[in-house]
């Protein structure tokens, strides 16, 4: 590799990076505009979650008495750990530098890891509301990691690999088509989205009731800059996993490996009109759906896991 590929490189995985963190807090402005549009309400302008975390940064934060320094540490760790997942993620591209250095389900222990971190320090409060958030997080992270795990295996047997560069280049060399397996993947793949990304039916992120709550009640205790934090993580958790669908199941758009000048031409456009799509679906299942009880939540992660054991088992029968 001489140095103006590596400079190349280099300059994309930061250009990927930077553009994860400046369009997640968009792609949240514009679920929440889908969601007004639908419901015939008046919608709430796009830059609104800019706004909302410039206003908390500016802030000081209040720390709980009694708490632990793991408290103050865990919005930096999950804010982090998801964007160590967008470096790792192919968005605007398959060429990333970083992506080859981790699989699919090296990623999968990244956003255990959040979970882990955000959940011990919901527990650290001491508060009834946040360890009841932590332990229903705890869960439906049980649930859904198997079901994601398998939904990856399904996509990896077009490619050989879980690697999601390699999966992106193979559906992307295979052209625009519907196989079975493949479809079970991607509903499943939808219903795992919902559930990690805590919305409906699942959770409801503009919720307050307190026997309702699951992500909310974690984060009850935060306020300032770290408040700010771990909202710019949960909405950069939602762009990674849209971006993980993208990649395993609408790869096209996408810059291959040695297409340095197709980074912003045409890979750009055709990130932000899959996020626009992907963000007018999210919004139109959550204003078609009523919130489950919690304890119907486990049924539907399971539902989902036997939708990816589904698809698995029909790619196998079907390969050649």
């Amino acid at each position: 590799m001489d140095i103006m590929e590596f400079v190349v490189e280099g300059a994309t995985q930061v250009l990927s990076v930077a553009a994860a963190l400046a369009l997640a807090p968009l792609l949240l402005g514009w679920v929440a505009q889908c969601r007004a549009w639908l419901s015939n309400r008046h919608a709430p302008p796009l830059a609104q979650p800019y706004w909302r975390l410039r206003k908390l940064w500016r802030r000081q934060p209040v720390l709980p008495e009694g708490s632990s320094p793991l408290f103050r540490a865990a919005p930096y760790v999950v804010l982090g750990c998801m964007s160590a997942a967008a470096a790792i993620i192919p968005s605007l591209g398959a060429g990333l530098p970083l992506a080859s250095v981790a699989d699919a389900i090296a990623l999968v222990g990244l956003f255990a890891l959040a979970r882990v971190f955000q959940a011990l320090a919901a527990m650290d409060t001491g508060t009834a509301f946040a360890s009841l958030g932590a332990r229903r997080e705890m869960m439906l992270g049980f649930l859904a990691e198997p079901a994601l795990l398998m939904v990856l295996f399904t996509a990896s047997q077009f490619a050989g690999s879980t690697q999601l560069p390699a999966l992106a280049r193979a559906l992307h060399d295979h052209g625009p088509s519907i196989h079975p397996g493949l479809a079970f993947g991607a509903v499943a793949f939808v219903m795992v989205l919902l559930a990690e990304n805590a919305r409906l039916p699942v959770d409801n992120p503009s919720t307050h009731l307190e026997l309702t709550m699951i992500h909310e009640a974690m984060v009850l205790e935060y306020s300032g800059r770290h408040l700010a934090l771990i909202e710019w993580a949960q909405a950069l958790k939602l762009y990674n996993y849209m971006c993980m669908g993208f990649a395993m199941f609408a790869p096209w758009g996408m810059a291959m490996p040695g297409q340095a000048a197709a980074w912003l031409l045409p890979a750009l456009p055709a990130l932000l009109l899959k996020l626009a799509l992907g963000g007018a679906g999210v919004a139109l299942i959550e204003t078609s759906s009523a919130k489950l009880r919690v304890f119907r939540a486990p049924e539907f992660l399971a539902t989902a896991f036997l939708l990816a054991v589904l698809g698995l088992w029909v790619g196998l029968m079907l390969e050649p």
